[in-house]
């Protein structure tokens, strides 16, 4: 089989994480695997990101697959109902906004720039060697230690979930495919 320059994303999310482990500025980029697949979705109405183009799941495909890292196990039939993805994808808008509301805090002055990573939004791990100050707003630092506590969180439960199930177990519930596949429903009821 033939390989394409996409097979190859996965490189891109491992670079992600290692990028903002030493300059946490580099979180920002994050922001592409959140406006591409929802611009995928309401552009041509198929979850063709998922499928095709997320880095993140071709990661969790090897680690889990040709690495062997995984039980490939079949994933719970309660984390496959929409009751759980739903939550699931609430509870991650949830944290979202908050780690937005921090940022603007950081911005208007009310707060200091708080210099951790949150891993499973609850444990701070301190990540102070990332960020040493910029020509930047401290607000925009602020913003990036919350989008990379996001982006890790989310590779943490899916490297969880691969080890636990079948390799890509965390496309199952991961928020941008739920929300991917919100769009494709309501552009497919718009046809």
């Amino acid at each position: 089989m033939k390989k394409h320059w996409y097979d190859y994303l996965w490189i891109a999310s491992l670079l992600y994480l290692l990028l903002g482990f030493f300059n946490i500025l580099f979180a920002w980029l994050g922001l592409l695997c959140f406006f591409i697949p929802l611009s995928i979705a309401a552009v041509s109405g198929t979850k063709g990101y998922c499928s095709r183009y997320c880095g993140r799941g071709q990661l969790f495909g090897l680690l889990g697959g040709r690495f062997g890292l995984s039980r490939k196990k079949d994933v719970p039939n309660w984390m496959k109902g929409k009751a759980f993805r739903s939550g699931f994808l609430v509870f991650f808008l949830i944290m979202f906004f908050v780690m937005l509301w921090n940022t603007y805090l950081v911005f208007a002055g009310a707060r200091d720039l708080t210099q951790a990573v949150t891993l499973l939004w609850t444990f701070a791990l301190p990540w102070d060697w990332a960020y040493h100050g910029t020509l930047f707003h401290a607000g925009a630092a602020q913003f990036a230690f919350g989008f990379y506590s996001v982006m890790l969180t989310s590779t943490v439960l899916g490297l969880a979930t691969m080890v636990l199930f079948k390799p890509r177990s965390w496309c199952v519930y991961c928020p941008m495919g739920t929300m991917t596949q919100l769009i494709c429903r309501i552009k497919s009821r718009r046809a």
